[in-house]
């Protein structure tokens, strides 16, 4: 089942995410629930979760930005895409992915945008086979 996460369901995110690039699961305090309910109730930051026998497996977050370009209509940026490494090759990121379009679809969004760090050529497939290329533009990162 895909769907929008639900506000009780953080540490399941964040134990998630510890199969995308975290080595932990950050320390439970004010700044955590702070951002977290900033998340919550920004109407363009949406975290989709794919469930499998009622546990989070798979994610991906999907903002949308608006913009005064392209007739004034918003992008999604989509980002943490993570499966569960025991549920990986089941379609549930796909899913999720499938999710994040029907949101930006829904508001007129001209485009979908992602960036990965992986270099895994498998990787990269998957993010083409779900409509995605990397030709169109070129990312530039700056960490801060």
């Amino acid at each position: 089942m895909v769907r929008e996460i639900r506000e009780d369901e953080l540490m399941q995110l964040l134990e998630l995410y510890t199969h995308l690039h975290e080595s932990g699961i950050p320390e439970e305090n004010e700044h955590l629930k702070e951002v977290w309910q900033t998340i919550c109730r920004d109407k363009n930051h949406h975290i989709i979760v794919s469930e499998e026998d009622g546990r989070i497996v798979s994610s991906c977050v999907c903002v949308i930005i608006p913009n005064l370009t392209r007739n004034v209509r918003p992008y999604a940026f989509i980002e943490n895409v993570v499966t569960h490494s025991g549920y990986r090759k089941k379609g549930h990121a796909s899913a999720c992915l499938g999710y994040a379009k029907e949101i930006a679809i829904k508001e007129n969004c001209y485009k979908m945008m992602l960036l990965t760090g992986s270099k895994s050529e498998s990787t990269l497939d998957f993010y083409r086979k779900a409509g995605y290329n990397s030709s169109d533009k070129t990312a530039f990162i700056q960490w801060l």
